[in-house]
């Protein structure tokens, strides 16, 4: 009987080989390799990972589940097409929740916990990385430091999953070589504003920096998505 409910994060789960499969599919997703409306079969996927179709039904409703693929009678399953509504909300909680915790790191004086990334990102132009892949893995781990730096686990928790499920887009912002740069000095000025405890600074400056990430998911077309499957899948499948 397939196990419905979310995948277990232990690896000595008798689901184990499932969860391998799942966790390999959300990377084809999220590097490209599957891109939204892709078609494929269950068995096309055991045959490429040489496992029986059984682990593969179940990664795949898991992947269902988080809205990720839809499975349809006669044409077997597919990656799930672009919804922007979907993505724009997401993208309206993440502001929320990184206002609220620039917020409350400065006012409890909590913002010497955000040190590392003034080395990473308070650099010279002739230090930035040049890598998409990585830029996009560093931004990620910015945003996600500022909110645990707050101490709030449950906060942590919804912010990690509402990261995960935009994860697409924002590499695909990435693809884009002045957005690179742009994320640089705008990573900067926000933690230059955090240190000097100018709250309404930060704030704005974050709100800034999100909605420019949010506008690109209008602009998304095919041409961006194939320019990103070569780009990332090409350096990333193995």
């Amino acid at each position: 009987m397939l196990d419905l409910k979310a995948p277990p994060s232990s690896g000595k789960n008798a689901n184990n080989l499932a969860i391998q499969i799942y966790t390999q599919l959300k990377a084809d997703i999220f590097d490209f390799r599957l891109l939204p409306g892709d078609k494929f079969s269950e068995g096309d996927i055991a045959t490429r990972m040489q496992v029986s179709r059984t682990p593969v039904r179940q990664a795949l409703f898991w992947l269902q589940r988080e809205a990720y693929v839809d499975v349809h009678f006669r044409s077997g399953w597919q990656v799930r097409a672009f919804d922007f509504k979907y993505f724009e909300d997401l993208y309206e909680i993440r502001i929320m929740m990184e206002t609220n915790a620039i917020a409350k790191l400065v006012t409890q004086d909590a913002t010497g916990s955000l040190a590392t990334l003034r080395e990473i990102w308070l650099v010279p132009p002739a230090e930035y990385l040049e890598d998409p892949a990585t830029v996009a893995a560093l931004d990620e781990a910015f945003h996600a430091r500022l909110v645990s730096a707050v101490g709030n686990d449950e906060m942590v928790r919804i912010h990690q999953d509402v990261t995960e499920r935009i994860r697409i887009i924002r590499r695909l912002d990435f693809t884009k070589e002045p957005r690179i740069a742009a994320t640089y000095r705008e990573h900067a000025e926000i933690l230059s504003r955090i240190f000097a405890g100018d709250v309404t600074g930060a704030q704005q400056l974050i709100c800034e920096h999100i909605a420019d990430s949010q506008t690109e998911v209008k602009r998304i077309t095919l041409f961006m998505l194939q320019t990103a499957r070569e780009r990332y899948g090409n350096q990333t499948a193995g």
